[in-house]
């Protein structure tokens, strides 16, 4: 998820009456850049065709046998555009090569005072003829910012590790494992969805019943529970917290832990409100937010669909997500909302988290029941929210995105909270209601719409809904 560097497949066009230096030269240069941005790359050398260059069939059959020889490590193609280059040759590269990857398209400018036969590149031109064929081939593919870009700007810097987020996002929803700890509260159909639905897109549910992880964590050695609440300390304030809840959580933590490294999940929705307080005497949150922490997002009410979103989010930012809920209004400002959940939100996530109960339901199951939540005010800075769900009357996942801000203010409440300013917050929730979606919204503290919008909406063809101002 984000870690590292990335490895692109690289595709070289070629139209052979430019001049060949231009190829030799341009593939070099985004064979370098790629290496000091940190990615690895599968291309063809400079002597397995004319320049290491895509341009004939034969050069397409090759290129392609060499991507799939590498398929299980490619994360998206990078097509750049030296000169005008050959487009049936290139559309030909990623047909044959059947990746089912993220592709960019780049091509070089032109030099305005060197537009003599022996310098120029046409690659402008060329760009629009690549673009044709790959739309008449059925190819999705990402474009760069500009139509041309220099490798060594700042620009196509960017615009590679946008591509490299955007990869992440498609490779990673598309083979996804969600793990859901009993079932949703009975008072909550609004986080109901389809699982056929999401295993067509590829996306799997695990599940545990509630009972089972009581029973494991009621089993769970003293001695290793012990060292968990050590990390515990060390990952929040737990002042005031009764001994008998850390515990409670270490082990429910561990059991968590142990069992989304056994089923090899990638997010969990864990059923609260109020089975588990009632039968364990602890809520579930702080473990949830350790894994959340550790880009395993973790859901409350069993809501699947929000852990697939956070994911989404994680994946796009490289960074924790969260879920919240669209809670309430602040004064009579129309863009401005307060995100609040009880809660399980990550640490990174808060200004000064500390562990406390949970107050709104320790009026019904008891306060010493409802230790375990982690809280604090949402830091401020620069936030997306996102939401996907299931539609099952169209059978498709769909969703929206929205960028905005979390202010520097505070609050007299509990729980987790943060005032967010979103432009045009009442257009964005008008969308929300009468589409039926959820009260809950993922969010990461980052600017990832347009990673999310081309990920799904070029890629994956999940409907998305991108709230602009």
């Amino acid at each position: 998820m984000n870690s590292g560097g990335k490895v692109f497949g690289i595709v070289v066009g070629n139209r052979n009456f430019f001049p060949d230096s231009l190829v030799e030269e341009g593939r070099e240069e985004i064979l370098q850049r790629m290496r000091v941005m940190g990615h690895k790359t599968v291309a063809l050398g400079s002597g397995d065709t004319a320049y290491g260059a895509v341009e004939t069939r034969a050069d397409a059959e090759q290129c392609a046998a060499l991507f799939q020889k590498h398929g299980n490590e490619i994360d998206g193609v990078i097509v750049t555009l030296p000169n005008f280059g050959d487009e049936r040759a290139v559309a030909e590269t990623l047909r044959l090569a059947r990746l089912d990857v993220p592709v960019l398209v780049h091509a070089f400018p032109d030099d305005t005072g060197k537009l003599d036969i022996d310098h120029r590149r046409d690659a402008f031109c060329g760009k629009l003829s690549l673009a044709n064929n790959l739309v008449q081939y059925g190819i999705p593919f990402t474009n760069t910012t500009h139509h041309v870009e220099e490798p060594d700007s700042e620009v196509f810097r960017q615009d590679v590790e946008r591509f490299g987020r955007i990869c992440d996002v498609v490779n990673g929803l598309r083979v996804t494992r969600i793990g859901v700890v009993g079932t949703r509260p009975a008072a909550f159909n609004t986080v109901r969805y389809s699982e056929k639905i999401l295993e067509g897109a590829g996306i799997s549910v695990e599940p545990l019943d509630l009972a089972e992880a009581i029973a494991r964590a009621e089993a769970c050695p003293v001695a290793a529970a012990r060292a968990e609440v050590e990390r515990i300390r060390g990952y929040v304030s737990i002042k005031g917290i009764p001994a008998v809840a850390l515990e409670k959580m270490a082990k429910l933590s561990l059991v968590l832990s142990e069992w989304v490294e056994q089923s090899s999940l990638d997010a969990i929705a864990v059923q609260c409100w109020t089975a588990i307080e009632k039968l364990y005497g602890v809520v579930p949150c702080t473990a949830m937010s350790m894994l959340s922490e550790r880009l395993v997002p973790s859901a409350c009410e069993a809501d699947v669909m929000g852990a697939l979103s956070m994911r989404a989010l994680a994946l796009a930012a490289g960074s924790p997500a969260a879920l919240v809920d669209w809670n309430n209004n602040v004064g009579n400002d129309p863009n401005k909302v307060v995100a609040f959940h009880c809660s399980n939100l990550p640490r990174s996530h808060l200004v000064s988290p500390c562990m406390s109960f949970q107050a709104i339901i320790a009026g019904d199951v008891g306060k010493e029941n409802t230790y375990g939540t982690c809280v604090g005010r949402i830091a401020p800075g620069p936030a997306t929210f996102f939401r996907l769900s299931t539609n099952d009357a169209c059978g498709q996942i769909e969703g929206y995105v929205a960028e905005g801000q979390f202010l520097d203010q505070e609050l007299e409440t509990f729980g987790a909270y943060g005032v967010a300013e979103i432009p045009n917050l009442p257009g964005l929730l008008d969308v929300m209601v009468r589409g039926g979606f959820e009260h809950h919204a993922a969010v990461v503290k980052a600017s990832v719409a347009g990673v999310l919008a081309e990920a799904l909406g070029t890629y994956l063809g999940w409907p998305l809904y991108e709230h602009t101002s």
